[in-house]
């Protein structure tokens, strides 16, 4: 054969070589795409199915959060169910003289002991103050605004009064709180208190003034006592 002829064939042979090369590189090519994809596919599906498992509370998560709460219901019962009949009356009384009358705590205690009152043990009522959600700042408010509005005393007398054992037996504190909040004209009280010694003692302008001053009388400071004075026959 020719030198022509072996190098012809030599050409065909590595056509045909390089022909199944290309359809194996093709083929393999295809398998590791296939293989990319269903990879891809069953790892979104494997994090789908995480992210589910994630997402929703295992049973007994539930089943532990929805146990919880009768055991705190039993326990709650079992608490009011130890608490004596007496007790809980010494309590809800306590709740009314609160929302009605407005007493400190020292007073409360006292009226709910009281012979001439409630008579409850010094345990039921101890029970009671200790038990009663009360705000006795705001209480203290409540009745300097009546001791203003109905005996028409000074800032100072008013003090005396909420804070004295023979009178309200607010905290110095709860005391403070009412008389500087407690919107009050006192020289208007100051000159109601001297129309009273006026016209139901029948004394003299300079003795009312006196007594609007004493501290044994009214404590009304000198500027609001002869306001009262100067406005006596207005």
């Amino acid at each position: 054969m020719s030198a022509k002829g072996k190098h012809g064939g030599g050409e065909k042979q590595g056509k045909k070589k390089g022909g199944k090369l290309k359809v194996i590189l093709i083929v393999f090519a295809a398998l590791v795409a296939l293989g990319a994809i269903g990879g891809a596919m069953g790892g979104g599906t494997h994090g789908a199915k995480s992210q589910t498992t994630q997402g929703q509370p295992s049973a007994s998560e539930g089943q532990s959060s929805g146990s919880d709460q009768p055991q705190q219901t039993a326990q709650k019962q079992d608490e009011d169910d130890s608490v004596p009949a007496e007790y809980k009356n010494a309590l809800a009384k306590a709740k009314q003289y609160n929302d009605t009358v407005h007493l400190s705590k020292a007073k409360l205690y006292d009226q709910l002991t009281s012979e001439y009152a409630d008579k409850f043990s010094k345990e039921a009522a101890q029970y009671a103050v200790d038990n009663l959600q009360a705000d006795y700042k705001a209480n203290a408010l409540a009745k300097a605004k009546d001791y203003s509005d109905s005996m028409h005393l000074s800032k100072a007398k008013l003090y005396d009064q909420l804070t004295s054992d023979y009178g309200e037996k607010f905290t110095a504190d709860e005391a403070q709180y009412a008389i500087d909040n407690l919107q009050a004209d006192y020289k208007a009280n100051a000159l109601a208190k001297a129309k009273e010694y006026e016209s139901e003692m029948h004394m003299s302008p300079s003795a009312i003034k006196d007594q609007l001053m004493s501290d044994y009388g009214e404590k009304f400071t000198k500027e609001e006592a002869q306001y009262a004075i100067d406005h006596l026959n207005d």
